[in-house]
């Protein structure tokens, strides 16, 4: 865990003590280093905990997580530089350490195997995300949108302090480990029932869940690219890795607690993807496109078979770097045309036509064309909700309908049709733009070979 947590930390004296020339250089090269060291987390074991330590452990379900975490640093850098690049040097700084500072935060979450240290971790990655927000935004809406930010996520954190108080009082301890081992208590009380409430309304905001999401569109849209790609890719997988975490230390738990939070994820893939069909805003269409993916993620994530937590576990990486590739292309096009309306953008393969392959091949993925890992996800997910309850088949087939339509009318808008007026030369795409979406899109590629690295069983 050290090999990846000191350079993580060594990071930060080095963005204030690299000379101006070389800033980008060294902290890309650098977390590139890091994100290439932290595969190794990927190799199978024969033993619960990968990397163990007295507080933190790494096992099927996080090492994929963490390695995720490692490999968007540098491409979060990366996709900054034209957006920072008429900043004042003491600007830059800042912005690079606030990206780093979001690292170990979210590393020690998803390896915590204390519940204390987990939430604490997972209410400081909030910190960094609202500086990134309120501070490098572009619009004046960006403190609405870190107002919403944090209020929805401390609102709902207080009730999982309290819930962990009582778990500790209860059972004396917080370690998962022994939680596991620890026997449930058989009498299901109003207190079990509220309890099992409070512990995962936080991760459904955090996820979210149709319902509990209009924070995250706003935020999406107000943030700088790194900050969608940060919420995008990692925060939201906090939600989902929370509830695959705790769910299975809440039995017994009465099984009607489940079915208002599993009704309201399959409406609200339904409803996302409706809203996504006419949206007129890019950059709010892929973040609704999240809360309907992240849908499939908790309704798999509440049935807790090993076949849904499997198919939760890769739609959550799968999604985490198709939706991150997405929000770097939208990113692209406004630098460009500098607007994120879908009218004022299109017809941009006659002026970009290489870009426009990286807008296909994210499109595809984002549909769960096969063979992507998406694909085996969404039907993972599919068979084993059927295998719970017939019924959830119109549901989840609805969805899946609904996104392949709204992922062709945003390609086909931005992609094909005549060029406005407006726009008569725009800047050609650079070797910097095609090099983020071949990090994005060679991992997703590649995993296609070995799904089971990040199945999140044990191999």
């Amino acid at each position: 865990m050290l090999k990846i947590f000191l350079p993580t930390i060594m990071l930060l004296p080095m963005t204030l003590l690299s000379p101006p020339k070389f800033l980008w250089t060294n902290t890309t090269s650098h977390s590139l280093l890091i994100a290439s060291i932290s595969l190794y987390w990927l190799l199978p074991t024969y033993y619960p905990h990968k990397v163990t330590t007295p507080w933190t452990g790494l096992d099927q379900i996080s090492s994929p997580l963490t390695v995720l975490s490692c490999w968007l640093l540098p491409l979060m850098i990366i996709a900054s530089q034209y957006h920072l690049q008429h900043d004042p040097m003491q600007r830059k700084r800042m912005f690079i350490l606030t990206l780093t500072t979001v690292q170990p935060f979210i590393l020690l979450a998803f390896s915590a195997t204390e519940l204390t240290l987990f939430y604490i971790m997972f209410e400081a990655t909030l910190i960094p995300t609202l500086v990134l927000i309120t501070r490098w935004g572009t619009q004046p809406e960006r403190l609405t949108a870190g107002t919403y930010l944090l209020f929805y996520t401390l609102t709902s954190s207080l009730p999982l302090l309290v819930a962990l108080l009582h778990l500790h009082a209860q059972t004396g301890t917080l370690h998962l480990t022994l939680l596991k081992m620890s026997l449930p208590t058989l009498t299901p009380s109003w207190t079990n029932l509220l309890s099992g409430l409070a512990l995962l309304t936080a991760f459904m905001v955090k996820a979210p869940l149709y319902g509990l999401h209009l924070w995250l569109p706003k935020a999406h849209v107000e943030a700088p690219i790194a900050g969608s790609m940060l919420l995008a890719a990692l925060l939201l997988k906090l939600g989902g890795y929370g509830i695959m975490r705790i769910t299975p230390l809440m039995n017994p738990v009465p099984t009607y607690l489940y079915y208002p939070f599993l009704t309201l994820a399959l409406w609200g893939a339904l409803m996302t993807s409706s809203i996504c069909i006419r949206q007129t805003d890019l950059k709010s269409l892929i973040a609704y496109s999240s809360v309907s993916h992240m849908g499939l993620v908790i309704a798999a994530s509440m049935i807790q078979t090993s076949w849904s937590f499997s198919g939760a576990m890769i739609l959550m990486i799968s999604h985490g770097l198709t939706s991150s590739m997405l929000f770097c292309l939208a990113n692209t096009n406004y630098e460009r045309t500098h607007s994120r309306t879908l009218l004022l953008m299109r017809g941009a393969q006659s002026m970009l036509p290489l870009m426009s392959i990286w807008w296909l091949l994210a499109n595809l993925t984002n549909m769960a064309l096969p063979p992507t890992t998406n694909l085996m996800a969404e039907l993972t997910i599919m068979i084993s909700l059927f295998n719970w309850s017939m019924p959830t088949i119109i549901l989840t087939g609805t969805a899946t309908l609904l996104t392949a339509t709204y992922t062709l009318h945003m390609l086909l808008t931005t992609q094909r049709g005549p060029l406005p007026t407006h726009i008569t030369s725009i800047p050609n795409s650079n070797t910097r733009e095609h090099l983020l979406m071949t990090l994005h899109i060679l991992p997703l590629l590649l995993l296609i070979m070995k799904p089971e690295l990040i199945s999140g069983t044990p191999l």
